[in-house]
């Protein structure tokens, strides 16, 4: 017979995930400087194909979906020196990618433990965690459109 796994384990496990990708990214950080990873992600960029809007829609989503694991604030920190060579090393205004970091950090809707108001509603009105992904994830594509236009439109 198979168990399944309970609310409290699934919960300490998102934790655990999440403390795992925040030392990660510190440990990557100590041991290189900022232009290292940086280097490496517009390098996968220019593979990809991404510039401009698309890079820029990139690192909002890649520091939202961060942010729903780790804090904010860790997102911030970490990710805002790799945006920085980023924007250097392809030719971007630093300020976009710096606010599409900021932004991003800041749009936790998808996961009741990305931000603390979240983990208090999430406790206090017994919801579950598919509700959280099934507003969130709605709410975080409208906000990543929204944020990348505005940035956009202010910093071309």
């Amino acid at each position: 017979m198979t168990e399944v796994l309970s609310l409290v384990a699934a919960y300490d496990a998102l934790i655990a995930l999440g403390l795992i990708v925040a030392l990660f990214l510190f440990f990557v950080l100590e041991l290189y400087p900022p232009e290292v990873p940086a280097a490496g992600l517009a390098a996968l960029f220019v593979v990809l194909g991404y510039v401009g809007q698309d890079e820029l829609l990139s690192v909002y989503l890649l520091a939202s979906a961060l942010t729903e694991t780790v804090t904010n604030n860790a997102v911030a920190v970490v990710f805002t020196p790799i945006a920085i060579g980023l924007a250097d090393s392809t030719g971007l205004d630093p300020r976009a990618l710096t606010m599409a970091v900021m932004f991003g950090a800041s749009a936790s809707f998808a996961t009741p433990i990305g931000y603390q108001t979240n983990t208090l509603v999430y406790g206090a009105g017994n919801y579950r965690f598919s509700d959280f992904l099934k507003i969130g994830l709605a709410m975080n594509l409208v906000a990543a459109f929204a944020a990348c236009a505005g940035i956009l439109w202010l910093y071309g």
